[in-house]
């Protein structure tokens, strides 16, 4: 096999499935809402209840509920139950990067500072 042949075939092979881009557009649709995002930028330093939530980003405990259950559906965040608590956290180190990923970046535009690799 031709070393041309046999990258030709990794990337081909490299690519991501349908499945996975459409979950990888799911995650990106979730935050695409400002909310979303505050909350995801809140849970991914530890855990919160709803009452800190809802404060902390300053919509209604409604709305707030609303926006969780579809992160939850999403898979970008867990929840457990802790008595009458339900405390939420960001879903893993690759969702906690994302979400300081996509800020730093926005921060990057918006500030001019040079990007780097």
């Amino acid at each position: 096999m031709y070393a041309r042949d046999a990258s030709e075939t990794a990337g081909a092979r490299d690519a991501p499935t349908e499945t996975q881009v459409d979950a990888a557009v799911t995650a990106l649709r979730m935050l695409a809402d400002p909310t979303r995002l505050r909350l995801l930028w809140l849970l991914r330093e530890g855990e919160h209840d709803v009452t800190t939530l809802t404060a902390a980003v300053g919509a209604a405990r409604p709305a707030v509920s609303q926006h969780l259950a579809k992160l939850l559906l999403a898979g970008l965040v867990s929840a457990r139950r802790e008595g009458r608590r339900v405390l939420y956290r960001a879903r893993g180190g690759h969702v906690r990067r994302l979400v300081a990923e996509v800020l730093y970046a926005a921060d990057h535009h918006l500030t001019g500072a040079p990007e780097h690799d």
